[in-house]
């Protein structure tokens, strides 16, 4: 009997990860600095491998990058592998219209893992489905960076034994970035508060929000101790124990008024995404030793994924507790980890198992029908790009939330939830009765087979257009 070839291994999101799987990664990279760090520089890997001496990384970059790409790329020299690169789309054939899903489906044949970084949102994900071997994603679009917080992780780790409890402030374009978004979840999983200092009018996404409140179990906690936790503007993000409990009631085992007044473990300053908005000039905070003299920042280690750009103070490059450009030479160890583990490279058993694909989806997915109903609203979504629309499937994670018979859904790529912030009235239609019903939460508890049942329709309009009518009961037969 012919034995079923192992699923290919893909990370696009932080969340691809568990928790025991990043701390796997952060043993093998701590390993490699053990074995290979420069004698001079502890953080920084200085020698050589030949442990991917047979393999080849490929790394595909449609954005500009310094770090990402070469820390990639001096990852897997480091382990004794090559590299062929594609960092400039002007001179590739993206330059002639070709898409992604073909462009993937072509390089899979002359390397053995991909990294690729695109400013589409969820370009990574297609990416991985048009891949036969492992592609990670080296940021795309506002979506998420999920290396990038790996390397951030890793060096918090450096500083503090455990991430549970850690106070981590997070400073500037929480909308526009990418890393941002994989960090707070990331956070958010390991038990640490997350303290938002956004720039004016770039505070996390809805959707980004309420995941870290819905789905990671975060508490919203004022700074303000005469406000009450769920009307809290100025608030801190709190780790709940218990993920039953309710994301905005507090929990009478957690002392909020110590996290409030805890002083912070490390600041996170990021630049304003410029290439994620149409204004390119905004009011935009800046970091310098004035504001970092502030009692409750004196052990806080300051942390930049960098390129900085005016947001964090040069002058601030020799203070002890700036440690950005270490958490910038981590990326060498950390990525020759993920390179190592997803190729199945060690020798170790137990460190083999880390490869196997997706973990299994954690809500039911449903794809919609080509050219009929609803699509992901976000325009940077990888799925409004005309050339890719084509390869990406309109497809959905239908997620119910704390409320009974309430659902919604998420794009699959992006990850963005559909009709945020609309007054979007979606229709649930039945193909095989061809009647309709107002409102998702007749998805609620949908079986697979179920859905493939169904088309989604915006609109009654649209529904009833398609020649569908209303269930008896439904609003337009009460009515009638």
């Amino acid at each position: 009997m012919t034995k079923a070839p192992t699923p290919t291994r893909h990370i696009i999101s932080i969340n691809d990860l568990t928790n025991k799987e990043i701390e796997t990664i952060f043993e093998v990279a701590q390993g490699f600095l053990q074995e290979l760090a420069d004698e001079n520089v502890p953080y920084r890997i200085g020698r050589s491998t030949d442990l991917a001496s047979k393999s080849i990384l490929a790394s595909l970059f449609y954005e500009p990058s310094t770090r990402t790409r070469l820390s990639f790329e001096s990852a897997m020299l480091r382990l004794g592998g090559a590299n062929i690169t594609s960092a400039d789309p002007a001179v590739s054939s993206a330059a002639k219209g070709e898409s992604l899903a073909d462009t993937i489906r072509v390089i899979a044949n002359y390397a053995d893992i991909v990294v690729i970084r695109h400013p589409r949102d969820g370009a990574a994900r297609l990416a991985a489905e048009y891949s036969q071997i492992p592609v990670i994603n080296g940021g795309d679009g506002a979506h998420e960076h999920p290396t990038q917080t790996l390397c951030d992780l890793f060096t918090l780790k450096s500083k503090k034994k455990s991430l549970k409890n850690m106070k981590v402030a997070i400073s500037g374009d929480l909308k526009g970035s990418r890393t941002i978004h994989s960090f707070v979840y990331a956070l958010a999983r390991f038990g640490a508060t997350i303290d938002p200092l956004p720039a004016p009018g770039m505070e996390l996404p809805a959707h980004v929000d309420r995941r870290l409140r819905e789905e990671f179990h975060c508490r919203m906690v004022s700074k303000d101790p005469g406000q009450l936790p769920g009307g809290a503007i100025d608030a801190l993000y709190v780790t709940a124990d218990q993920p039953h409990q309710l994301s905005l009631i507090p929990d009478p085992e957690i002392d909020y008024g110590f996290l409030v007044q805890k002083k912070t473990d490390a600041v996170y300053v990021t630049r304003f995404q410029k290439e994620r908005w149409t204004e390119k000039e905004r009011p935009y905070p800046k970091i310098d030793a004035k504001f970092l003299d502030e009692a409750k920042y004196s052990e806080a280690s300051v942390m930049h994924p960098l390129p900085r750009v005016n947001e964090l103070d040069i002058s601030f490059d020799s203070d002890r507790r700036a440690i950005y450009f270490q958490q910038a030479a981590y990326g060498v160890p950390i990525r020759m980890a993920l390179i190592s583990l997803m190729l199945q490279l060690h020798k170790n058993k137990s460190l083999q198992k880390f490869a196997g694909g997706f973990a299994r989806p954690d809500h039911p997915v449903y794809a919609q029908p080509i050219d009929t109903g609803l699509h992901c609203d976000n325009p940077n979504c990888i799925t409004a790009d005309p050339a890719e629309r084509r390869y990406a499937a309109n497809k959905f994670y239908v997620i119910e939330d704390n409320s009974p018979r309430r659902c919604m859904l998420r794009c699959v790529y992006c990850e963005k939830d559909v009709g945020e912030g609309t007054d979007a009235q979606f229709v649930v239609a039945d193909t095989t009765r061809k009647t309709f019903s107002p409102g998702l939460a007749t998805l609620a508890g949908a079986s697979a087979d179920k859905l493939k049942h169904v088309v989604i329709y915006p609109t009654e309009a649209e529904a009833l257009a398609a020649g569908f009518a209303p269930r008896e009961g439904g609003k337009k037969a009460r009515a009638s």
